[in-house]
């Protein structure tokens, strides 16, 4: 299947699930997972720049305007994308993706990802609820819903690559 039609069909079923089923998962007003930014996560390690953060912007646009944040998704998406050149460098090291268009569980390993996925999970987290908040008076509650919702969007988003990479795998030993 062609990249790109790839990732329209992952952006607007990552959007679609994101506002009908886990944006009401909401469990005591801390826990706030999001599995959309699996879209910015797995776009191709060599795309440019500029389509990185017009990708990131528009997701998070799209999320904003599904959810009434008035811009607050797309600017915590698009830092999220800005950094995502850094935090593959970082987590990294020395490794070369010389065959890998797109970073996986599959292609760069479970440990790789797992703290690929963190670093993004948590720029984006961060930014999004210091921007909720935008007081001295709510951070600790910003932070508290950081620490409580990183790691719950972190299993979901691992959980939902999980399920669709083992299917994968199956389809092409079939």
């Amino acid at each position: 299947m062609n990249r790109t039609l790839m990732n329209i069909i992952r952006f607007v079923l990552l959007v679609i699930t994101q506002v009908l089923i886990v944006n009401h998962i909401r469990l005591g007003g801390y826990v706030h997972p999001y599995i959309y930014l699996i879209f910015v996560m797995l776009l191709p390690i060599n795309m440019p720049g500029w389509q990185l953060l017009l990708s990131g912007f528009g997701i998070g646009l799209v999320i904003d305007l599904f959810m009434g944040t008035l811009g607050m998704h797309a600017g915590a998406t698009t830092l999220m994308a800005f950094c995502r050149p850094a935090i593959i460098r970082i987590v990294s090291g020395s490794q070369k993706f010389e065959n890998i268009r797109e970073p996986n569980v599959n292609q760069l390993g479970f440990a790789w990802f797992l703290r690929y996925s963190l670093c993004m999970v948590f720029v984006h987290n961060f930014t999004l609820f210091m921007l909720e908040g935008f007081s001295f008076h709510l951070v600790g509650q910003a932070l508290l819903r950081i620490l409580i919702s990183v790691p719950v969007s972190l299993f979901l988003i691992l959980s939902i690559l999980y399920l669709f990479s083992s299917t994968n795998k199956k389809k092409q030993h079939s």
